[in-house]
């Protein structure tokens, strides 16, 4: 499976069209193996989110689609949002309520996102070490772990001058 476009440390000046269209590409060959549908909404909410490599948050996405003919509805978007969750497209960025997309979609999730207090991107890093770690951790104490998000905040290097 084709990967969106990752964020890169120095996306302040970045063209996020390439980002979405790999985004839009991979979520609809996602849903063609799984025969799921990939409605208009979902589709638009996936470009919204794909947009910036900045968390964006339910409400900003209800103004995004007011105008639109696609029903922004909070119980719709909130749907959406759901379905593209549950499916491995985008993350939810649980201390920003807001959402981000997936850089790896239909793989295994065990997302660590580097987010700028400065400018806000979110970058989403592998780090199977700290995951396995973790799970060793777990298990040692009768935990099974299933999923799990790592989010660290700090200043990336554009905003530090690029060091």
């Amino acid at each position: 499976m084709k990967k969106p476009a990752k964020a890169a440390p120095a996306g302040h000046a970045h063209d996020h069209e390439h980002c979405v269209e790999d985004a839009i590409a991979a979520a609809e060959k996602l849903c063609a193996a799984k025969d799921l549908r990939f409605t208009p909404l979902r589709r638009r909410v996936l470009e919204l989110v794909w947009s910036s490599h900045k968390p964006v948050g339910a409400y900003a996405l209800l103004d995004s689609l007011r105008n639109e003919d696609l029903g922004s509805a909070p119980p719709t978007v909130y749907r959406a949002l759901d379905f593209l969750i549950e499916n491995g497209l985008i993350h939810r960025i649980e201390r920003m309520n807001a959402f981000v997309g997936c850089s790896h979609p239909g793989e295994v999730h065990r997302g660590f996102f580097l987010i700028c207090s400065e400018c806000g991107n979110a970058e989403e890093i592998e780090g199977d070490g700290l995951s396995d770690a973790i799970s060793a951790s777990a298990t040692r104490r009768g935990f099974t772990a299933r999923d799990m998000t790592l989010e660290v905040t700090g200043i990336c290097g554009e905003c530090r001058g690029g060091a």
